[in-house]
């Protein structure tokens, strides 16, 4: 088991190596400096403190949606419904946050529970259809995604929710925001002291919520399930061996339903952080937002470990942001970081290549043993 592990973090290192080096080589090919290019999306996610913060901001959704996958994929269940479990969670938030008064801290945990349901329902009736009438998980959670943004759309369409002459929902109430300290930083006393603290004050610029440590403590407690409870043992045991799982008692129709509920719960928390605490309000669509989709990318660079889809996240993050600046600054496409994301995605999906490699390495290594041997035997 450690092996695999080990093989796993090995083939997930060299696999971003070599995404990076491919995409040196197509910059290079376009007449621009790789390492200047890899300075620029360096520096334009972690140079300043903003751009910190911006990093961490995006990659909160990230973190979420990747451990919704490597959830689902723990459990012998492939989530591509992330996207739609998070557009029903950030459409049950806002109507929370923006209709429902409440006290504050009470109105922003309801705006978040209300996302993690919204999304959690919608994941489970992927395991429904799955559990009870075989339906393969990939095209019914494709099918979802599109019904849950036809279904934000039409919310939109009536006025209790959407703002006049606006594309866009009403605001959330300041109840219900996550933001940290949102209302602290534009109160005379706060601009006080941040004026004091650049670097503070910087960092404070971008919306900064509560949404990364919120990624942080479901990373932390889908690997206890995961590692550590009885649920999460037989959760893996139907994903592992379905009929040994029955043998040994275990309801197999239930773990898939509950399986892609908790997948769905933390697709919709990632809907709901993005409502909550970057947005606050959603809009008219007209195709998927792209953050379910991420998400599979993240688990994958994560090794669909829990725990790992934390750097994972904020590696495609700072990727992204950082990259964001490669055109006003080298007058550079930034979508070659989408190529690179691409090639880092496409080498982890083929581990088999690694391990053809390195098992041609060792019969070359025992091959050269035996020929000594042998020229030893005969001298």
């Amino acid at each position: 088991m450690t092996q695999n592990k080990n093989n796993h973090l090995f083939n997930t290192v060299l696999s971003i190596i070599l995404g990076l080096l491919v995409g040196g080589i197509l910059l290079f090919a376009t007449g621009v400096n790789p390492f200047e290019a890899f300075k620029v999306i360096i520096l334009g996610a972690v140079g300043k403190p903003k751009y910190i913060a911006w990093t961490l901001v995006q990659a909160t959704p990230l973190i979420l949606t990747g451990l919704s996958v490597a959830f689902a994929f723990n459990t012998g269940l492939f989530n591509i419904g992330g996207e739609g479990q998070f557009m029903v969670g950030a459409l049950a938030s806002v109507i929370v946050g923006a209709l429902v008064p409440l006290p504050p801290v009470i109105h922003a945990i309801v705006a978040v529970l209300a996302g993690m349901v919204a999304g959690s329902l919608w994941g489970s009736l992927v395991g429904f259809f799955k559990a009870k009438f075989g339906i393969n998980e990939v095209v019914s959670s494709i099918m979802l995604n599109w019904v849950a943004l036809y279904l934000n759309n039409l919310c939109l369409a009536y006025p209790f929710l959407r703002k006049p002459e606006s594309d866009n929902s009403y605001d959330i109430l300041q109840s219900a925001s996550i933001k940290f300290l949102g209302q602290w930083k534009m109160s005379d006393g706060g601009r006080e002291f941040l004026s004091g603290h650049e670097a503070l004050k910087n960092f404070m610029i971008p919306p900064v919520n509560w949404g990364f440590l919120l990624a942080i403590a479901c990373a932390i407690i889908t690997w206890y399930i995961l590692k550590r409870t009885s649920l999460g043992y037989e959760l893996k045991s139907v994903g592992f061996n379905k009929d040994a799982a029955e043998y040994g008692g275990i309801n197999i129709k239930k773990s898939i339903v509950v399986s892609m509920a908790i997948a769905g719960a933390l697709s919709g928390l990632a809907g709901a952080v993005m409502v909550l605490g970057v947005n606050e309000n959603i809009t008219l669509m007209s195709g998927p937002q792209g953050y379910g989709f991420n998400g599979i990318a993240v688990s994958l660079i994560g090794a669909n470990a829990p725990l790992l889809c934390i750097p994972a996240g904020i590696l495609f993050s700072a990727l992204t942001y950082g990259g964001g600046k490669l055109n006003s600054q080298l007058n550079t496409p930034s979508e070659i970081v989408n190529i690179i994301i691409g090639i880092i995605v496409f080498f982890i999906a083929m581990p088999k290549l690694f391990n053809w490699i390195k098992s041609g390495k060792k019969n070359r290594k025992k091959t050269n043993h035996v020929k000594s041997g042998e020229v030893k035997v005969n001298e």
